[in-house]
Protein backbone atom coordinates (compact mmCIF):
# COMPACT_ATOMS: atom_id res chain seq x y z
CA UNK A 1 0.00 0.00 0.00
CA UNK A 2 1.60 3.26 -1.17
CA UNK A 3 1.05 6.45 0.79
CA UNK A 4 0.97 9.90 -0.72
CA UNK A 5 3.25 12.48 0.85
CA UNK A 6 1.25 15.67 1.41
CA UNK A 7 2.94 19.01 0.66
CA UNK A 8 3.92 21.16 3.63
CA UNK A 9 4.32 24.89 4.07
CA UNK A 10 7.85 26.20 4.58
CA UNK A 11 6.79 27.86 7.84
CA UNK A 12 6.01 24.46 9.37
CA UNK A 13 9.73 23.65 9.56
CA UNK A 14 10.80 26.89 11.23
CA UNK A 15 13.16 26.58 14.19
CA UNK A 16 14.65 29.24 16.45
CA UNK A 17 17.30 28.07 18.87
CA UNK A 18 19.30 30.11 21.38
CA UNK A 19 22.62 29.44 23.07
CA UNK A 20 24.71 31.56 25.39
CA UNK A 21 28.41 31.73 24.56
CA UNK A 22 30.23 30.39 27.61
CA UNK A 23 34.00 30.40 28.22
CA UNK A 24 34.26 26.73 27.18
CA UNK A 25 32.85 27.67 23.74
CA UNK A 26 35.50 30.34 23.15
CA UNK A 27 39.08 30.77 22.05
CA UNK A 28 41.79 32.92 23.68
CA UNK A 29 40.23 36.06 22.15
CA UNK A 30 36.92 35.38 23.88
CA UNK A 31 35.09 34.63 20.63
CA UNK A 32 33.18 31.44 19.93
CA UNK A 33 34.95 28.62 18.09
CA UNK A 34 33.79 28.18 14.48
CA UNK A 35 33.37 24.46 15.13
CA UNK A 36 30.96 25.22 17.96
CA UNK A 37 28.87 27.42 15.68
CA UNK A 38 28.94 24.65 13.03
CA UNK A 39 27.71 22.10 15.60
CA UNK A 40 24.86 24.38 16.69
CA UNK A 41 23.97 25.01 13.04
CA UNK A 42 23.82 21.25 12.38
CA UNK A 43 21.51 20.67 15.35
CA UNK A 44 19.19 23.56 14.47
CA UNK A 45 19.01 22.50 10.82
CA UNK A 46 18.35 18.86 11.78
CA UNK A 47 15.34 19.90 13.85
CA UNK A 48 13.95 21.87 10.89
CA UNK A 49 14.48 18.88 8.57
CA UNK A 50 12.81 16.49 11.06
CA UNK A 51 9.85 18.84 11.44
CA UNK A 52 9.39 18.86 7.68
CA UNK A 53 9.94 15.15 7.05
CA UNK A 54 8.61 13.76 10.34
CA UNK A 55 11.32 11.12 9.89
CA UNK A 56 14.84 10.41 11.07
CA UNK A 57 17.22 12.65 9.12
CA UNK A 58 20.97 12.64 8.60
CA UNK A 59 23.27 15.41 7.44
CA UNK A 60 24.59 14.87 3.91
CA UNK A 61 26.45 18.14 3.50
CA UNK A 62 27.03 21.58 4.95
CA UNK A 63 28.06 24.15 2.40
CA UNK A 64 28.36 27.87 2.09
CA UNK A 65 29.14 28.20 5.80
CA UNK A 66 30.29 31.78 6.05
CA UNK A 67 31.45 33.42 9.27
CA UNK A 68 30.62 37.11 8.95
CA UNK A 69 31.31 38.42 12.46
CA UNK A 70 32.41 36.97 15.80
CA UNK A 71 30.18 36.19 18.76
CA UNK A 72 31.72 36.89 22.16
CA UNK A 73 31.57 35.22 25.56
CA UNK A 74 28.40 36.36 27.32
CA UNK A 75 26.47 37.04 24.12
CA UNK A 76 23.41 35.10 23.09
CA UNK A 77 23.58 33.26 19.78
CA UNK A 78 20.26 32.96 17.91
CA UNK A 79 20.01 30.35 15.15
CA UNK A 80 17.06 30.41 12.75
CA UNK A 81 16.48 27.51 10.36
CA UNK A 82 13.85 26.36 7.89
CA UNK A 83 13.60 24.03 4.92
CA UNK A 84 14.19 25.92 1.67
CA UNK A 85 13.23 23.10 -0.70
CA UNK A 86 12.55 19.36 -0.76
CA UNK A 87 13.96 17.05 -3.44
CA UNK A 88 12.37 13.60 -3.26
CA UNK A 89 14.19 12.15 -0.24
CA UNK A 90 16.43 15.12 0.56
CA UNK A 91 15.96 18.69 1.78
CA UNK A 92 18.00 21.87 1.81
CA UNK A 93 17.88 23.76 5.10
CA UNK A 94 19.07 27.33 5.46
CA UNK A 95 20.39 28.63 8.79
CA UNK A 96 21.01 32.24 9.82
CA UNK A 97 23.06 32.92 12.94
CA UNK A 98 22.93 36.16 14.89
CA UNK A 99 24.69 37.31 18.06
CA UNK A 100 22.78 39.41 20.55
CA UNK A 101 24.17 41.64 23.26
CA UNK A 102 21.95 40.63 26.21
CA UNK A 103 22.22 44.08 27.82
CA UNK A 104 21.43 46.30 24.82
CA UNK A 105 19.47 43.83 22.70
CA UNK A 106 21.59 44.78 19.68
CA UNK A 107 21.86 41.95 17.15
CA UNK A 108 24.24 41.32 14.28
CA UNK A 109 24.37 38.67 11.57
CA UNK A 110 27.34 36.41 12.34
CA UNK A 111 27.04 33.35 10.08
CA UNK A 112 24.98 31.67 7.37
CA UNK A 113 24.97 28.08 6.13
CA UNK A 114 23.07 25.70 3.87
CA UNK A 115 22.76 22.02 4.77
CA UNK A 116 21.38 19.00 2.97
CA UNK A 117 19.58 16.27 4.88
CA UNK A 118 18.19 12.91 3.79
CA UNK A 119 15.19 11.27 5.45
CA UNK A 120 15.58 7.64 6.52
CA UNK A 121 13.33 4.90 7.84
CA UNK A 122 14.20 2.78 10.88
CA UNK A 123 16.35 0.47 8.71
CA UNK A 124 18.36 3.33 7.22
CA UNK A 125 16.64 3.37 3.84
CA UNK A 126 15.82 6.67 2.16
CA UNK A 127 12.17 7.68 2.32
CA UNK A 128 10.23 10.39 0.48
CA UNK A 129 9.79 13.78 2.11
CA UNK A 130 6.84 16.10 1.57
CA UNK A 131 7.13 18.62 -1.26
CA UNK A 132 7.61 22.16 0.02
CA UNK A 133 5.08 24.91 -0.63
CA UNK A 134 6.78 28.32 -0.47
CA UNK A 135 4.31 31.10 0.32
CA UNK A 136 6.07 34.41 0.97
CA UNK A 137 8.32 36.21 -1.51
CA UNK A 138 11.36 35.30 0.63
CA UNK A 139 10.34 31.64 0.72
CA UNK A 140 9.86 31.63 -3.05
CA UNK A 141 13.29 33.23 -3.58
CA UNK A 142 14.97 30.71 -1.27
CA UNK A 143 13.08 27.90 -3.05
CA UNK A 144 14.44 29.00 -6.45
CA UNK A 145 17.97 29.52 -5.17
CA UNK A 146 17.94 26.10 -3.50
CA UNK A 147 17.65 24.46 -6.93
CA UNK A 148 20.72 26.36 -8.14
CA UNK A 149 22.70 25.32 -5.07
CA UNK A 150 21.56 21.71 -5.51
CA UNK A 151 22.89 21.65 -9.08
CA UNK A 152 26.21 23.02 -7.83
CA UNK A 153 26.37 20.42 -5.02
CA UNK A 154 25.60 17.53 -7.40
CA UNK A 155 28.27 18.68 -9.84
CA UNK A 156 30.78 19.06 -7.02
CA UNK A 157 29.92 15.56 -5.76
CA UNK A 158 30.48 14.13 -9.25
CA UNK A 159 33.87 15.88 -9.38
CA UNK A 160 34.87 14.47 -6.00
CA UNK A 161 33.85 10.96 -7.05
CA UNK A 162 36.02 11.24 -10.18
CA UNK A 163 39.07 12.45 -8.26
CA UNK A 164 41.39 9.95 -6.68
CA UNK A 165 42.07 11.11 -3.17
CA UNK A 166 45.62 10.28 -2.03
CA UNK A 167 46.07 8.67 1.41
CA UNK A 168 46.98 11.01 4.24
Amino acid sequence: METTVQPKRAAESAVEMTQIVLPEHANALGTVFGGQIAAWIDICAAVAAMRHARQIVVTVSMDDLHFLAPAHVGEVVILKAHVNRAFGTSMEVGVRVEAENPVTGERRHTATAYLTFVALDARGNRVPVPPLVPESEDEQRRYRQAEQRRQWRLERRRQLQREEIPPV
